[in-house]
């Protein structure tokens, strides 16, 4: 007879698998990517080490599946707070500061899907994840093209040139200090949303616009939002 897993059995099983990824993630965020070890997540998700290699059969795996897992939650806040605005310009705005807010949020996490060195390969997955962000951006520029709101342009160069100008501002070596102060978070924010709106095509007037419509309090994370 062919062993059928439970319903029961499939949940928990789903359930410790939650638990090793978000252990990751958890670490990930506070102790930049190489802090993601084996022997601690496990620690952290309360099982053995064992049974982290059953769910991910190498560091490698484990790193790669938390850096697809960031991007799909990343690309589903872009998604709906683009979808929310009233158009394509406040569409593009919308998701400029939502990559933004998630990178000067999420610093550590950020830089470690980016470019933190780290003792596994997963150069593949790393750039997957800024190809499907870029894209996402692109999107959003095509749209706002489409409408009349831009100049025609290379829409996948710009998405990526925006997407790489964000990066380095907000996430590398070149961050701005004091970004603990929620008045300055807010300003970084707002300054490089209107820097790569500008990049594009919109005026500095409706720029501004744009970037206040963007509502850049509701985008902060849980116990993160700027007042």
């Amino acid at each position: 007879m062919v062993y059928r897993r439970t319903q029961q059995v499939v949940k928990r099983l789903a359930a410790r698998r939650r638990a090793i990824l978000t252990a990751a993630r958890d670490t990930a965020s506070s102790g930049g990517m190489a802090a993601v070890q084996i022997a601690p997540v496990a620690v952290r998700a309360n099982v053995a080490a064992g049974t982290v290699y059953r769910y991910f059969p190498s560091k490698a795996d484990l790193i790669s599946e938390l850096i697809k897992e960031v991007s799909r939650d990343e690309l589903a806040a872009i998604s709906a707070a683009a979808e929310a605005a009233p158009g394509p310009s406040s569409a593009l705005a919308a998701a400029l500061a939502t990559v933004a807010v998630h990178m000067v949020s999420h610093r550590k996490l950020a830089w470690g899907i980016l470019a933190e060195p780290i003792d596994v390969d997963v150069a593949v997955t790393r750039l997957a994840s800024r190809r499907e962000i870029a894209g996402e951006i692109e999107k959003r520029i095509i749209a706002a093209v489409r409408a009349g709101h831009l100049p025609a342009q290379d829409t996948s160069l710009a998405a990526t040139a925006l997407l790489g100008a964000l990066q380095e501002s907000l996430v590398g070596p070149l961050t701005p200090d004091n970004l603990d102060d929620p008045a300055r978070l807010r300003d970084v924010v707002q300054t490089a949303t209107l820097l790569a709106l500008r990049a594009v095509g919109v005026t500095d007037a409706r720029a501004r616009g744009l970037v206040v419509q963007a509502a850049l309090p509701t985008m902060m994370p849980a116990g993160e939002r700027v007042g």
